[in-house]
């Protein structure tokens, strides 16, 4: 018989567990995408009013970072609570966080009602959102990935990273619709409260869908294995203190994957919004509806990217979209200024495509890294670290460049670098393609690849 990781499951069944993390991780990417879009479009002047539209924007960035450095703490506690009871139980409860905190800031008072008081519980409120996203996307990928079988695992577990432009394409869709039928005056009164409000229905919806899931039986067969073991009288040490003993090289992997791929996508969102409307001075429908377009392609060919990673491997499609994006750096920004919408709307459609390559293959890349038992913990450690030396900085780091060189090369030059780092963490990194997730010790040797795809693999590095 075969072990649960390599025997495929019913289509039927695995369709059902990627439609369940595909909704959840969309509902709050939306949450989560929806303060980024908010923060360069009126949280600047609600909550964080200056003579400077930039620096309003800058301060308003900055509770923008507060959520990505709530991130890792909420991937250590949900990846040592999903590694002990469960990917499920996990995912239920930062649904639920993360879709209150963002209902309430729906409901909050401004600083022109409160004060000091409206800029801080909106940032009590965004570290409440960061810890929930933190145990979110590990053991969203890992829900698929330990359903789906070996030689599709790529394809499967790209379907949650949809979720990410998913969310992004709701969030600026709402935000687009608002825009085009209100005046700014009534935006800015009450209409951007709408969406937020809305996470309160989307979040049931989600929930209903996410409860009805099974639990991972790869994790069900590891923690048989560990209460057994618990019964002979073996302690085994917390998941987080096994990841810094024997799996720290796959966390600094994992950081060095996500690097440029994390901030290319920032750039590329949440801050083409503020270059497109403050330093271009063109229409917020304009920059929002570029973004639409660019979100729901990307939204299509990340799956694609995926599969194609089940075929060539992990890494030589994520170095396609590290490489490519390193060169697009320099031609984003000057289609960008070109100020024309069609332009800017292939700009954007362009970088998230190659973004794509990168991200497609990342989830089944950084799952078949780490052993069952420290799974949820070290992929979640991993991406949730990268994510603040990255997601977190990138919008205050090219906001600040805007300002002081109003110019956009220094910010190629920082995506290019970016981009760069994850090419060479992944040339250096080994394949892990075909890996079979219930058999524990990568690091000791690369795993073979599916017999009927070694043909079409592509050697690198080593």
């Amino acid at each position: 018989m075969g072990s649960p990781s390599s025997v495929q499951p019913p289509k039927g069944k695995i369709g059902r567990i990627v439609a369940a993390s595909l909704v959840g991780t969309t509902i709050e990417w939306y949450d989560f995408f929806l303060y980024g879009s908010a923060a360069a479009l009126v949280f600047n002047t609600l909550f964080f009013p200056s003579s400077d539209p930039l620096v309003g924007t800058l301060l308003a960035f900055l509770t923008y970072a507060v959520g990505f450095a709530a991130r890792p703490l909420g991937g250590v506690v949900f990846g040592h609570y999903g590694d002990k009871i469960g990917r499920k139980k996990l995912l239920v409860l930062s649904l639920l966080m993360m879709g209150g905190a963002t209902f309430a800031m729906g409901l909050l008072p401004t600083h022109a009602s409160i004060g000091v008081w409206a800029p801080i519980l909106l940032t009590v409120l965004r570290l409440v959102q960061g810890f929930a996203l933190g145990g979110e996307w590990g053991g969203a990928v890992l829900l698929v990935s330990e359903h789906g079988g070996d030689e599709r695992r790529g394809f499967w577990a790209s379907w949650p990273q949809s979720g990410a432009p998913g969310g992004n394409l709701l969030a600026t869709g709402v935000l687009a619709l608002l825009a085009a039928v209100q005046s700014d005056e009534a935006f800015l009164a009450w209409g951007w409260r709408i969406p937020f409000l809305l996470s309160g229905v989307l979040v049931m919806i989600g929930l209903w869908i996410r409860i009805s899931v099974e639990e991972s039986p790869v994790f069900l067969e590891a923690q048989r294995k560990s209460d057994a073991a618990a019964a002979r009288g073996v302690k085994e040490q917390a998941p987080v203190v096994q990841v810094f003993r024997k799996s720290w090289r796959e966390v600094l992997l994992a950081i060095g994957t996500r690097f440029g791929e994390n901030i290319s996508y920032y750039i590329l969102t949440a801050f083409l919004l503020v270059y497109v409307t403050v330093h271009l001075e063109m229409s917020k429908s304009d920059a929002l509806n570029a973004v639409l377009i660019g979100s729901a392609v990307h939204f299509v060919t990340i799956p694609l990217w995926g599969a194609l990673s089940d075929r060539l491997g992990r890494r030589p499609v994520t170095l396609i979209g590290a490489v490519g994006m390193a060169f697009w750096a320099f031609g984003f920004f000057a289609l960008l200024d070109t100020e024309s919408f069609p332009v800017i709307v292939l700009a954007v459609t362009l970088g998230l495509l190659l973004h794509g390559a990168m991200y497609g293959p990342q989830a089944a890349f950084i799952s078949e890294m780490f052993d069952t038992k420290v799974r949820y913990s070290g992929a979640s450690m991993g991406s949730q670290l990268a994510s603040i030396i990255g997601g977190a900085l990138a919008p205050l780091i090219a906001v600040e460049l805007l300002k002081d060189y109003e110019s956009s090369v220094p910010i190629s030059l920082y995506l290019c670098f970016a981009s760069l780092v994850t090419a060479v963490t992944v040339w250096v990194a080994k394949e892990t393609r075909g890996r079979d997730l219930t058999q524990d010790g990568l690091g000791d040797s690369v795993p073979a690849a599916p017999a009927t795809a070694v043909k079409d693999s592509v050697p690198l590095g080593h």
